[in-house]
């Protein structure tokens, strides 16, 4: 469901534009932003003028990330919300620094006969205390998602056909992902992650105070297959296990550090023996062996859907066979 990349930075535009002028009347509360409460349904948050369109208030931008996360190939609509006034501020190609009172807001879809079908909202929010995830769930009438801080289980169709049972995380599940160095903290706005025109937007609009010097982008993953094979395997592994393969994150005792800026072989995996993978190694002795794919541990991992062996652990119930066809290149051509 990814638009391509021109289709992609229009809409942002055309979108971003709507945010940013007098049009929408609707404004976020940010009172209920700030508050150490958990509001009982989206809609308290004001984020959206028409939330079962998707449609952003004022002050709420919509952005894509050069390569993103994958959910059993759910559509994601993502959204960033800073208060009057305040600034995000760049950080090199790093994290955008988000002010007390921003918002990440991000929704989970799947195509339902033809039809758009929401399925959950999760949204980060900038307290005093910190950063706090909450996930809300669409209800049948697709009119309001209620907090969901159990999670829950949701009957869905992948697009490619495969029939699931879709995974909305609780809210400790969040920090499985969200947790580094102890704290909850956002993992996708990242510079590097996001196009030129978007940051330069952002910062025309007033809402970033520099448009921040990028000299390694992540790809485009539309372009995945005319890029270098490192580059679009690289990117895929910063955005989808690099959140928990880093020191101080969920699986830093792997000793993977799966970063974008990782330049060290061995960090990556190349022929380093696991550490912590128990029976998810299988019967393989490295975690990246170069030129045999099919001898890594990296993609026996991504390739399986059980239970104490498939990678990663959350947010995953089928194979990603276009990430796994990306690994296997790169892996290939070592």
């Amino acid at each position: 469901m990814i638009r391509s990349a021109v289709l992609g930075l229009a809409l942002l535009s055309a979108a971003a534009a709507v945010a940013h002028a007098a049009g929408p009347v609707a404004a976020p509360n940010d009172a209920v932003v700030t508050a150490e409460t958990f509001p009982a349904t989206l809609s308290e948050y004001g984020f959206f003028s028409d939330a079962p369109g998707q449609v952003p208030a004022n002050r709420v931008t919509p952005y894509r990330l050069n390569t993103p996360l994958w959910s059993d190939g759910a559509e994601k609509l993502r959204f960033m919300y800073l208060p009057a006034g305040a600034q995000a501020k760049a950080d090199g190609e790093n994290l955008l620094q988000l002010p007390v009172g921003a918002a990440l807001i991000k929704t989970f879809a799947f195509e339902d006969n033809g039809k758009r079908r929401l399925i959950e909202t999760r949204v980060l929010l900038h307290r005093a205390s910190g950063w706090v995830a909450l996930p809300y769930l669409w209800n049948a009438e697709q009119t309001e998602a209620k907090l969901a801080l159990a999670g829950a289980r949701v009957p869905v169709t992948t697009p490619a056909g495969e029939a699931i049972e879709y995974r909305v995380p609780n809210k400790n599940q969040c920090k499985e992902c969200h947790g580094l160095n102890g704290v909850v903290t956002p993992i996708g706005p990242k510079a590097r992650n996001l196009s030129h025109d978007w940051l330069q937007q952002f910062a025309s609009a007033g809402m970033l105070d520099a448009v921040p010097a990028v000299k390694s982008a992540v790809p485009l993953w539309e372009d995945r297959d005319k890029v270098s094979a490192a580059s679009a395997a690289r990117g895929y592994l910063d955005v989808n296990c690099a959140h928990c393969h880093q020191p101080g994150a969920g699986a830093s005792n792997s000793g993977l550090d799966l970063r974008w800026q990782q330049t060290d072989d061995q960090a990556l995996g190349v022929m380093k023996r696991p550490v912590a993978a128990g029976r998810g190694a299988g019967e393989l002795l490295f975690d990246v062996v170069p030129g045999k794919p099919d001898e890594s541990i990296l993609v026996h991992r991504m390739a399986s859907t059980e239970g104490g062996v498939a990678m990663p652990e959350l947010g995953k119930a089928t194979v990603d066979k276009d990430g796994l066809k990306v690994v296997k290149r790169w892996i290939a051509g070592l």
